[in-house]
């Protein structure tokens, strides 16, 4: 695997000294990825995307962008190219949607500045990319889930600079950014994810629990269980039936969808609980 991008290496971290979230954990973001994180609750999806973010110290390990050492980098030229995208956004006031974008220039500002024409500019071009400019003078709590999340990217987005300022690696990191959206807003998003990666080249790693958004969004696979990585590469090798049991205790059949054209999976039913002797359950996967 290339260093170019953004790596965890052997990182391992907890919240408390005795009992580590992550152990040892390789993971590599390439320039210009998309890199899905999977794992049940409790393994460290969360926890793994804060570390890329710059926003925890490993205990052990090291996170570095382009092979510049975040810690070397500082926080604030991380925070203008790393950008998180929390599973929820709470907000203190009731603030506008071109304000929620504005907000994403903070790391581009000095002590008691304020945003000038240029971070204007970038927010609305950030709102525009997202689809979501025509909400600008709205009030983010009126909208929808769907809408929310646009624009809480669009404010991530607004971190960066203008697409053509800037030929350096800029990561956008997702925790579940479909997870409570109807199927339409999961297209929406999963749309939106697909084109600022084709047409800024943007570099996109995105935790969460569908296995089906994985399926047509990444091309690459991190999978996370107990901490640990279970497996990592390309994502119709990680979407192996022993691979998804293994991870989750579920048998699934995994189809290559003609129309979708992408793999399709189906939970069949609940395996073997971690340590039951019992023989498993068959499962298939079916490539057309």
């Amino acid at each position: 695997m290339t260093d170019c991008g953004l790596v965890a290496n052997g990182v391992t971290f907890g919240y408390a000294r005795s009992a580590p979230v992550l152990e040892e954990v390789r993971a590599v973001v390439p320039r210009g990825g998309l890199v899905g994180i999977l794992g049940p609750n409790g393994s460290g999806k969360t926890t793994l995307l804060r570390l890329l973010a710059g926003l925890l110290s490993p205990w052990r390990g090291d996170v570095s962008l382009d092979r510049i050492n975040l810690k070397t980098l500082g926080r604030g030229a991380a925070a203008r190219r790393i950008a998180i995208v929390p599973q929820e956004t709470q907000l203190a006031f009731d603030y506008s949607v071109l304000e929620m974008a504005v907000m994403g220039r903070y790391p581009h500002l000095g002590t008691f500045e304020v945003e000038g024409p240029e971070d204007l500019a970038i927010a609305l071009d950030a709102l525009r990319a997202t689809g979501t400019a025509h909400l600008a003078s709205r009030p983010f709590n009126t909208l929808s889930g769907g809408e929310k999340q646009r624009v809480v990217i669009a404010g991530a987005l607004a971190q960066f600079n203008a697409p053509t300022a800037s030929d350096a690696t800029e990561v956008l990191l997702l925790d579940e950014p479909t997870a409570s959206l109807d199927l339409a807003y999961q297209l929406e998003i999963r749309s939106v994810l697909l084109a600022l990666n084709r047409t800024r080249g943007l570099t996109i790693a995105i935790s969460t629990h569908d296995l089906n958004l994985a399926a047509a969004l990444c091309r690459d696979l991190i999978l996370l269980d107990r901490g640990r990585v279970l497996a990592a590469g390309s994502m119709p090798a990680m979407l192996e039936p022993a691979l998804i049991r293994k991870l989750y205790d579920v048998d699934v059949d995994i189809t290559a969808h003609p129309t979708a054209g992408h793999l399709v999976v189906v939970p069949l039913a609940r395996g073997n609980m971690r340590g039951n002797t019992q023989e498993p359950r068959a499962a298939r996967r079916r490539d057309q």
